[in-house]
């Protein structure tokens, strides 16, 4: 039987960090953690178009003074701030009314959504929505992402592909996945495309090189590379 391990979990700590950074007691604990899933659901609900492919929680402060910070990553920025910044204004008065206290938003533009998983898995969701052929799909993805540099990338779908009778599942892949080595930037991301026939997953992995720095001579055996 196949031991799976989501590549962000295994590599936080060592080349990522947690999507949501606070403490909090044992009676405390499982109302955040409520408030962290409605406000990543409301935000990817209101602006799925924006290309949001990271939202970073943090609390600090205790009991009515505690101040919830919100990291907005976004491909189209302009899109969460509309027109003279009205539509940010309202997403942050909206924000606090699910937190219940004050909310400070930060809004930061990925600046290459080609080499973000999270992206390109949604960008193949859309498409297959738009009933593309999807091996068509996979192959320009994986060429469009390796122009811009990754050094590796591989895209699976799986579901009722091209609405045939049996769930399959294809995947294409090029350059080097080195998911079993810790030091590895490996970005993953996960989307769903429902279409009419069902749901389809998407899955995609993009290496990006090594984080550690080289510090003399060779680490496990082979030399670390810079990034």
């Amino acid at each position: 039987m196949g031991q799976k391990v989501r590549p962000t979990g295994i590599r936080i700590g060592i080349t990522r960090d947690w999507s949501s950074r606070w403490y909090a007691t044992k009676q405390e604990f499982g109302k955040f953690l409520k408030e962290d899933f409605d406000i990543r659901k409301f935000i990817k609900s209101e602006f799925y178009s924006a290309g949001v492919p990271l939202i970073e929680i943090e609390r600090d402060g205790d009991g009515e003074s505690r101040k919830v910070t919100i990291n907005l990553h976004a491909a189209r920025p302009g899109v969460v701030i509309g027109r003279k910044g009205a539509r940010v204004d309202q997403l942050k008065a909206e924000l606090e009314s699910i937190t219940g206290g004050k909310v400070q938003l930060n809004i930061a533009e990925v600046t290459d959504p080609e080499t973000n998983a999270q992206l390109v898995a949604e960008n193949v969701s859309d498409q297959l929505l738009k009933r593309q052929p999807f091996r068509r799909v996979l192959k320009n993805t994986i060429r469009n992402t390796r122009e811009r540099g990754a050094l590796g990338v591989k895209v699976m779908v799986s579901g009722r592909l091209g609405g045939a009778e049996m769930a399959r599942k294809e995947y294409a892949t090029e350059g080097k996945i080195p998911l079993s080595t810790l030091r590895a930037d490996i970005d993953y991301g996960f989307a769903e495309a429902r279409t009419t026939y069902g749901i389809i997953g998407v899955k995609c992995w993009i290496y990006k090189g090594d984080v550690l720095e080289k510090k003399g001579g060779k680490r496990n055996g082979a030399n670390a590379q810079t990034r």
